[in-house]
């Protein structure tokens, strides 16, 4: 008898944890949970913040590049062809003068030239980049 009351609570725990998702990937606040693909991990709004205080320097305001300091960013091929994690990956590392991939001669240091942006400002960053392609 113990046996079968055994097997039917397995069973039920088994079903109700099938119902709820058992705890992963539910978007709950676990903070384990991986974002869905196609989802931004930045935010746009922050990002635009973050832009005009660290990157609009160089490469305008409005993304229009500035001749002999920075690309433009919007339209640009190179942005839209990144995923947001891959360019705030680019620009966490920069780009020195001498990549033959640098089309204005001059160095993007890494973040932008402030090293105290986190991880998160630069995917913010990207966020707002890729809106605005």
């Amino acid at each position: 008898m113990k046996t079968k009351r055994l097997i039917v609570l397995a069973a039920a725990l088994t079903l109700a944890l099938a119902a709820c998702g058992g705890g992963t990937g539910d978007g709950g606040s676990d903070g384990d949970a991986p974002t869905p693909v196609g989802a931004s991990a930045g935010d746009a709004l922050a990002g635009a913040d973050v832009f005009k205080g660290t990157c609009a320097g160089c490469h305008g305001g409005g993304l229009e590049g500035i001749d002999g300091l920075g690309s433009t960013l919007a339209p640009s091929d190179f942005v839209t062809s990144l995923s947001e994690a891959d360019l705030a990956a680019f620009i966490a590392v920069g780009r020195p003068a001498g990549d033959p991939a640098n089309t204005t001669g001059v160095d993007m240091p890494l973040r932008g030239g402030n090293p105290a942006l986190s991880d998160q400002d630069l995917l913010d960053v990207a966020a707002y980049l890729q809106a605005q392609n």
